[in-house]
Order: C-alpha cells, then structure tokens, then sequence
C-alpha cells in the first residue's frame, strides 16, 4: 500500500528512468535515477518528483526546502482567508409580540451583518398545530423585515411541529 504523503525526493525515488526538468524549466530528457542524482548533486540542488503517476516519472531540480515552506505559507495564507459562516437560531412564537419581535429581528440583522446565516424557528405547542397560518404570517412578516439585509435560502415549510426557514447574509464574512 502506498503513502500518498511521502514526497519522492532523492533517494526515497524509485529506481526507474525520470523525466528530468533544470530548475529553469528547461527539458533535460529521460535520465537513470543515478544520473539525475548525480546532475542535482553537482547542482546543489533537490530532485523532487512532480508528476509521480506519469510514465515516465517527471522529476525537477529545485530547492526542497525552500519549495516546503512555499507551500506551506501557501496554505496558512489559504486558510487565514477561509470564512466561517455559523448557523444562528431565532425562535419566534405565533403569539409574539410587538417589541419581542423587534428584539429578535435585531438580533437576527446584527447576525447577517457579521455573515452569518439565521434559521428562524416557530414550535407549536398543543393546539397551536391547528393554527400554522398564524405562525407562517409571523415568519413571512419577519422575513419581509429582513429586506435586502439577507436572502431566502430555505422558504417556510413545516419539519414535524417546527416552522423553519433559513436566510443566508448578503455581506462577506470578515
């Protein structure tokens, strides 16, 4: 079974005939394993291999240790520009009113303008199933107050006695 981490480098490649690129990228043909070897060494230089699943083998002069920490830093800069986007609840009732409603729907603005997304949430307790108007009119409502700070990405639909929908900001994520 082999390692798909382990880099071929040196000696760790394979004793085969290589496809042999100069560090400028310049064509040096097929070369033994031992003469590209013996041509890096005399160069001061690493044999990496680049292609390993061709035939032959692509193999390249360069700086080993210096093509690592490229990549590397590559990588952290990859990851400091990944974004995060959370999913925040807001429960709502049917039977909200006027200055809680008004509280969640801060809540839920201050959410979308850090990028994250907001999945709105309505229970029905007891007999209020038999209301599920009144809650999609609450939910449709506070929808519309969101405006253009986020859109729909899921509308209202029933998932057991839940009322759910969810919207994703319009704003990156800083």
């Amino acid at each position: 079974m082999k390692k798909k981490n382990v880099e071929l480098v040196n000696e760790s490649i394979p004793n085969n005939d290589l496809l042999v690129i100069d560090e400028t990228g310049q064509k040096l043909g097929t070369l033994s394993r031992n003469q590209a070897l013996a041509e890096a060494s005399r160069k001061e230089l690493d044999l990496v291999v680049v292609s390993p699943d061709s035939k032959p083998m692509v193999a390249k002069f360069m700086d080993y240790s210096k093509y690592r920490y490229e990549q590397q830093k590559r990588l952290r800069e990859m990851k400091k520009n990944q974004r995060i986007v959370e999913l925040k609840e807001i429960r709502l009732s049917p039977t909200i009113d006027k200055h809680d409603f008004d509280t969640k729907l801060r809540h839920a603005l201050r959410f979308l303008e850090k990028g994250d997304k907001v999945k709105l949430s309505i229970r029905f307790y007891g007999r209020m199933i038999t209301h599920i108007n009144v809650g999609r009119i609450v939910m449709n409502n506070f929808i519309d107050a969101i405006g253009e700070n986020g859109n729909v990405e899921s509308r209202p639909r029933m998932d057991g006695r839940h009322l759910i929908a969810i919207i994703a900001s319009t704003k990156e994520k800083q």
